[in-house]
């Protein structure tokens, strides 16, 4: 359940400029220290304030309904996946699955199940179906971002490189009818995926939601209603 962001916002705080501190340091730290997304995740117990990105958009798409089986790759700190736990009823017997993944190692999430690996790893596909049991996922989630340069055209082929290779996993982990949600950054070089995922998919859109910073270019691609039986073996 989303709660109310912002009501009672405290006054803006600035800092001063520390001998050790980098501008760029300084900046981050003072947009950490304003923002209400980061106040209310503090408060609401979620692990970073994408919790709220997420519970925006199932708000507006319905993903995560009760007894789904969802798939979060790359989910360190473990954001996305409480807010997955709560809205599938995973933590109630017979109920909904998740499964999260991340090369980081991660501090347990009651009601998921944490693998610790690199889903792009050759096995991982097999070690993530070995989780599941019978059946596919319905619900493939990637929130990552790759390391940012500093220069945007690069950044932005990174993302959307990284975003292609969630794609690879989901597409064959899913079951028919499946979703498949992922971050990616305005710039036009996703076009090809785009396609792809038109080809694969009942419905493809593009939202932003209101967590998501007005600086930021990063959008998430939501793609409803997977064509398994389309889907190519060998």
């Amino acid at each position: 359940m989303s709660a109310p962001v912002g009501a009672g916002r405290a006054p803006k705080v600035r800092l001063r400029t520390a001998d050790k501190r980098s501008l760029s340091s300084q900046r981050w730290l003072e947009r950490q220290l304003n923002d209400p997304y980061v106040h209310a995740a503090k408060r609401a117990g979620w692990r970073s304030r994408a919790a709220f990105k997420l519970i925006e958009l199932d708000d507006r798409f319905h993903l995560l309904k009760p007894g789904r089986r969802v798939v979060d790759l790359g989910a360190a700190p473990g954001g996305w996946t409480q807010v997955a736990v709560e809205r599938v009823r995973a933590r109630e017997q017979g109920r909904g699955t998740v499964i999260a993944i991340d090369i980081q190692a991660m501090d347990p999430i009651p009601g998921a199940i944490l693998l610790h690996a690199d889903f792009m790893d050759e096995e991982a596909p097999g070690q993530l179906k070995a989780a599941l049991g019978d059946g596919g996922a319905d619900v493939v989630l990637s929130d990552m971002a790759a390391p940012s340069t500093g220069h945007t055209r690069t950044d932005h082929l990174r993302v959307v490189a990284l975003c292609e290779a969630a794609y690879v996993f989901a597409y064959e982990v899913l079951a028919e009818g499946g979703a498949f949600v992922a971050k990616v950054f305005q710039g036009g070089a996703e076009a090809g995926l785009l396609t792809q995922l038109k080809r694969d998919f009942q419905s493809v859109r593009h939202a932003k939601p209101p967590a998501s910073r007005a600086a930021s270019s990063e959008t998430y691609v939501v793609a409803l209603g997977f064509r398994a039986g389309d889907r190519r073996l060998g």
